[in-house]
């Protein structure tokens, strides 16, 4: 239940520091002022076409063609419903999401779902140092344990953000976003791929419940959409914005910051939506299905399509969304441990702590068990990701629901039932994940 006792000062330390710091030009007009609130939304987007996502996509897309389009679409558009349910909390109760839940829960209860969502922060980064690494082999021919370690080195970047400003960060996780975008833009345009076909890939399939196989991978795209360390990411970012203290000026707060998060979330299900075309354009249409690994993909697509650089592309988006994912992942950890612990660390060393603990296993497995153990990895990253999300789905629909929480901005009823069903229904569906992964 509700802690009783919410008016307890509001924490300004560790990464509140940067909160505030952004701010409009006195006399702006609407789209100045909404220019403000552009960039957290992207900062998020990049966790919803991290390696897990791309990976999905491109089993859907080479085995099933367009057909599971409809299911990137669908999980893009729930994602949304959620990430602005973030933003509201954090404009609403001036708290983010891990702060919440400190504040408003038992101290046991905060201490279990913290020990969640650094677990699915230690997922997330293990993903991202597998697919990035598996990037860097790709382009320079590293093997994959060196490649791992080299990430490591995307400490360097933290301390030049540190030192430059969050603007800063936002705009190069945006520049990060448009070369993933112009990558897939340019394989697209070399694959020609069928665009009444993608059309009708927005429409549910009509074997969708009756194939067990599609069936699964839409279960898979759907669970690897929604990331769990997103929702406290967005609640903590978006408070880098200066707003007003009054009622309209949070209500425009959220609305800005709504539409900026949904416009980002539109943009990564396009991306996503270009992986599983490209994937049904150049492997599905031409018989080679089951293309489930970066490496397969990337000898495959350029002799199918015809053009080496089909290839490098690929390569060059895949590190790119490692490492745009890898620094959202650290600003994430860096906000769970300071909402729920109070415990400030210098987001380097919060990097090199996690970072270790995710290179360490992943050059371990490799050196002993060869390359092709990393793909257990993964499934096993994407398992523990399964069993954090709903210890951040509950709070998070429990808080912006509650009046005592949100004060005249709790979220709407219609809202509330809404994310509350989506919430059960993507639960059960990774407790699902779960038990297939360990059943094999």
């Amino acid at each position: 239940m509700l802690n009783p006792t919410p008016l307890l000062p509001v924490e300004r330390d560790g990464f509140s520091a940067a909160r505030g710091s952004v701010r409009a030009a006195p006399g702006g007009g609407v789209f100045a002022r909404f220019m403000v609130f552009v960039g957290p939304g992207y900062l998020v987007a990049t966790g919803y076409m991290d390696p897990g996502n791309w990976a999905t996509s491109l089993a859907a897309g080479s085995q099933f063609g367009m057909k599971l389009l409809f299911v990137a679409v669908l999980s893009s558009l729930v994602a949304i419903l959620f990430q602005a349910l973030s933003a509201r909390l954090a404009f609403a109760a001036d708290l983010d999401l891990a702060q919440a839940c400190r504040r408003h829960l038992p101290r046991p209860v905060a201490i279990f779902l913290w020990a969640t969502q650094e677990l699915a922060i230690l997922a997330t980064d293990l993903a991202e140092v597998i697919g990035t690494a598996i990037g860097l082999g790709l382009l320079f021919g590293l093997p994959l344990w060196l490649g791992a370690i080299v990430t490591a080195l995307d400490v360097a970047l933290i301390l030049a953000f540190e030192r430059f400003g969050f603007r800063k960060l936002e705009a190069f996780v945006i520049a990060l976003l448009i070369v993933i975008a112009c990558c897939f833009a340019l394989q697209l345009a070399l694959a020609r791929p069928d665009w009444s076909a993608a059309a009708h890939g927005l429409l549910p399939p009509a074997d969708l419940l009756s194939n067990p196989t599609m069936l699964y991978l839409a279960a898979g795209i759907i669970g690897a959409t929604i990331m769990p360390h997103n929702l406290f990411l967005h609640s903590g970012v978006v408070q880098t914005r200066a707003t007003g203290s009054d009622l309209p000026a949070r209500r425009e707060a959220i609305r800005f910051a709504m539409t900026d998060s949904a416009i980002a979330l539109l943009f990564a299900m396009t991306i996503n939506g270009a992986i599983l075309i490209l994937a049904a354009s150049a492997f599905f249409a031409h018989g080679q299905g089951e293309v489930t690994d970066f490496s397969q993909a990337y000898r495959l697509i350029a002799p199918i399509l015809g053009a080496p650089i089909a290839a490098k592309l690929f390569g060059v988006a895949l590190v790119a969304c490692g490492l745009n994912s890898s620094l959202t992942a650290t600003l994430a950890g860096q906000l769970i441990m300071d909402g729920f612990l109070r415990l400030r660390l210098r987001p380097v060393a919060r990097r090199l702590i996690t970072r270790a603990l995710t290179i360490i296993p992943a050059v371990t497995v490799t050196a002993l068990a060869g390359e092709a153990a990393t793909g257990q990895l993964l499934v096993l990253s994407q398992v523990a990701l399964s069993f954090a999300l709903p210890f951040a789905l509950a709070p998070l629909v429990w808080f912006t629901g509650s009046r005592h929480v949100m004060g005249p901005l709790v979220a709407s009823r219609a809202a509330t039932y809404a994310a509350a069903a989506l919430a059960i229904g993507l639960s059960l569906l990774n407790l699902k994940l779960i038990y297939d992964a360990v059943a094999g």
